[in-house]
């Protein structure tokens, strides 16, 4: 059961957490605001759109990627000026030990990563796509890195398309040709000049198209020049555009079931994509490891004060946010799996913060 002086803790904990939440959001949204004013008055965009569609969600999504380093400064801030209160010495020579000390902090650090982890998992990629959509539409007109001329893809085990060049404007692939193989041998082959999406029965209607069929050496053909036949395809035209940052719009059932159909697909990399699942979860659990460290660097009481150990502390932080850069980088590159490379700091961290308790003032 939580004692006195664990609700006092979890209060300063919770209570500095949200201040400096509050702060830093409204910081970060000035001055984003500031830099993109003059894109909001040149597009035809409403204040309601701005605010409820971009700069909410923008909020979200600055402290979706700063919570654990928000975490960090309040865990310093508040425990820094017990410190200098002499609280923390009374409540040592009380008896209590400094690893009973650590039990309120975590408390109020799970709570934190509970909300960080469905945070991270499901608000803020929803989040996100409402702000990339308003972004995509109103300021980055032409973000995206689609591919469009010569598209190799697996739409099954036994089905492979090819399109020599996609029109995104009016969503027509020309040069269309699909195979399907059985045994690993050519059965059909299905061609056509021109494939065009038909929104409202979600097929391709194929153009000039020809089916050539094959049963061992026989070879039988179909010719239809100058006719149309609309055909379902597991293919639609969002497969052919790929914003920057679009694995930031999709919830992690939305981007592990997006991963499996590129791998199906035969589709290039999809380490970016593996790399985000991990830090969706990682980044939750490094706010229990900041803590710990806040803990052990701000107990002591030392002649700098508060000064001193903020300084510490945001030293710490900037490397672990390159650290975690680096790693990332590595494991992007195939060097490391994407598993390794997002929790490297964490593990690296974890050592850290193991050595500061045992050297933490008892």
């Amino acid at each position: 059961m939580l004692k006195k002086i664990d609700r006092y803790i979890i209060g300063k904990y919770l209570s500095t957490f949200l201040f400096t939440v509050l702060i830093f959001t409204l910081i970060a949204a000035v001055i984003d605001f500031s830099t993109k004013i003059e894109d909001f008055i040149e597009e035809d965009c409403t204040m309601w759109q701005v605010f409820f569609e971009y700069e909410i969600n923008f909020m979200l999504m600055i402290d979706g990627l700063l919570l654990p380093l928000y975490a960090l400064i309040s865990v310093i801030f508040f425990t820094s000026r017990m410190a200098n209160n002499s609280e923390i010495i009374s409540i040592l020579n009380a008896g209590v030990s400094f690893r009973r000390l650590l039990a309120p902090y975590l408390v109020a650090a799970v709570a934190i990563t509970a909300v960080h982890l469905i945070g991270n998992h499901y608000v803020i990629p929803k989040a996100n796509k409402t702000r990339l959509d308003f972004e995509h539409t109103y300021i980055w007109h032409h973000n995206n890195k689609g591919q469009t001329s010569n598209v190799h893809l697996f739409l099954g085990p036994e089905t492979k398309v090819f399109i020599k060049y996609y029109r995104r404007r009016d969503t027509t692939a020309r040069e269309f040709q699909l195979e399907k193989i059985e045994d690993n041998k050519l059965k059909v082959l299905l061609t056509a000049d021109e494939a065009i999406w038909q929104s409202d029965s979600g097929k391709w209607r194929l153009k000039d198209y020809e089916v050539h069929s094959f049963d061992g050496l026989n070879e039988s053909l179909l010719v239809k020049k100058g006719e149309y036949i609309d055909t379902l395809i597991n293919l639609v035209p969002s497969d052919f555009v790929r914003y920057l940052n679009q694995k930031e719009m999709l919830i992690t059932p939305e981007l592990t079931g997006f991963v499996l159909r590129e791998r199906e697909r035969g589709v290039g990399n999809t380490k970016i994509y593996e790399i985000e699942i991990q830090r969706r979860t990682a980044e939750p659990f490094s706010i229990l490891i900041l803590t710990i460290i806040g803990v052990a660097v701000a107990a002591r009481k030392v002649r700098g004060g508060m000064g001193l150990h903020l300084a510490f502390g945001v030293g710490l932080a900037a490397i672990f946010i390159f650290l975690s850069k680096f790693s990332i980088t590595f494991a992007t590159n195939d060097n490391l799996s994407a598993a390794l490379g997002v929790w490297i700091p964490n593990i690296i961290f974890t050592g850290v913060a193991a050595i500061l308790v045992l050297r933490a003032q008892k």
